[in-house]
């Protein structure tokens, strides 16, 4: 784990999961080393887990533990040859990200809750903020739970933030997500600190703590009118902007993707709307 050192957080956790699981069925099948693993083992382990109906994107990430665990060990001498060095997941159709609708967006952004008493004024202004800058720049929640009030330029509408692999990039601010820091800059962020306020957080919780990712998806719960993943205005940002005429690379950029391939999907996802417009809309489809 230690030598994920350009994961996330959130990715050290799932591989951490991921291996635990297949250590504990390996130990089951009579397993009781890494050396005894060999690459029929490991293709056992994947049709077990189709077998049990496991999704294609669980069993995808389990196989990228895997081979990222396994070339560790053979890096580091534990093992003398990688069985999963060309252990890839089995094929299929991948799920096409979810887009929120127009009337959805609308009433994320613009018909929030109306009751307002006491500290929910500030917890609203921070709310309005976090979403504005959610689907207004594309951020991943994990970047916008880390901004310090340094990385927004509110003069030049701009945000810097720090992406995967710790890559830096800067992503223009729309006017209404200025607007919505601004105000919670000004108006907000006082209400919810407390003494033990880390001062380099831009965006607090109630208890004057910095935002966490949970607290995002608390967010989403009160404001959405459905269900919807905070990781739903990432891909509506982008959808939108390519609906919109951008370019696949400006995009790409955008969004912090390495590979132009992540950043392709969406223009799938786009070709799905604009074929369901057309079978909505045209006399004849």
């Amino acid at each position: 784990m230690r030598s994920l050192s350009a994961a996330s957080p959130n990715t050290v956790a799932a591989y951490r999961s991921d291996l635990e699981r297949f250590a504990e069925w390996a130990g089951g099948a009579g397993i009781d080393g890494p050396d005894g693993v060999d690459r029929a083992v490991l293709r056992r382990y994947l049709a077990f887990l189709a077998a049990n109906q496991k999704a294609r994107r669980t069993i995808r990430r389990r196989t990228a533990a895997l081979r990222r665990y396994f070339a560790w060990l053979s890096r580091t001498g534990v093992i003398a040859a990688n069985p999963a060095a060309a252990l890839h997941a089995s094929g299929g159709e991948q799920r096409l990200p979810r887009v929120l609708r127009d009337v959805e967006v609308e009433a994320l952004l613009d018909a929030p809750p109306t009751r307002v008493d006491g500290d929910d004024i500030a917890v609203r202004l921070r709310d309005d903020a976090v979403l504005e800058l959610l689907y207004g720049s594309g951020l991943r929640v994990g970047e916008l739970c880390g901004l310090r009030p340094e990385d927004v330029d509110l003069r030049r509408a701009r945000v810097t933030v720090w992406g995967k692999g710790n890559k830096q990039r800067q992503v223009p601010m729309s006017e209404p997500s200025v607007d919505a820091v601004r105000a919670w800059q000004t108006s907000g962020r006082a209400a919810l600190a407390g003494d033990d306020t880390p001062v380099d957080a831009l965006f607090l919780n109630r208890r004057g703590r910095r935002l966490t990712p949970r607290d995002v998806r608390r967010i989403l719960d009160r404001r959405a009118p459905a269900p919807t993943h905070p990781h739903a205005l990432r891909h509506t940002f982008a959808t939108h902007l390519l609906d919109g005429g951008a370019d696949l690379r400006a995009v790409q950029e955008l969004l912090g993707h390495a590979d132009l391939a992540t950043t392709q999907l969406y223009t799938h996802v786009s070709k799905e709307r604009l074929r369901s417009v057309y079978d909505e809309t045209h006399p004849r489809a």
